[in-house]
């Protein structure tokens, strides 16, 4: 995958696979219970109530992201978080973070002025 130039800087297309995975609250649910330990794919449909199928289509969102691997142990898939995609993100949105408030503040001071 090739990085994007994007307003003269570079985009990793990982960061928009991480934000599209992150936008579903049953895939964040799913990282906040790997986050505690690993789990095998099938452990996590019940929590969930939703089919095998429905697991396995979240999951491979996930790890085209980067943020969930695989790994088989005999004749089960467990499931591990990977969190170098969130660092990614973080600073991501810290960046944009700090520009905004600078802006906003700017802004502040330019409405304030008599």
């Amino acid at each position: 995958m090739s990085d994007i130039r994007y307003n003269h800087k570079v985009v990793k297309p990982s960061l928009d696979y991480a934000f599209a995975a992150l936008a579903h609250p049953i895939r964040r649910e799913i990282l906040g219970r790997l986050a505690e330990s690993s789990a095998r794919a099938t452990d996590l449909v019940r929590p969930f109530g939703i089919t095998q199928q429905a697991i396995s289509k979240h999951l491979t969102v996930l790890m085209r992201a980067g943020l969930v691997r695989q790994q088989k142990r005999g004749e089960e898939q467990w499931c591990a978080l990977d969190s170098r995609p969130l660092v990614e993100a973080t600073g991501w949105i810290e960046t944009h973070r700090k520009v905004w408030g600078s802006r906003l503040d700017w802004l502040a001071e330019l409405v304030e002025e008599p």
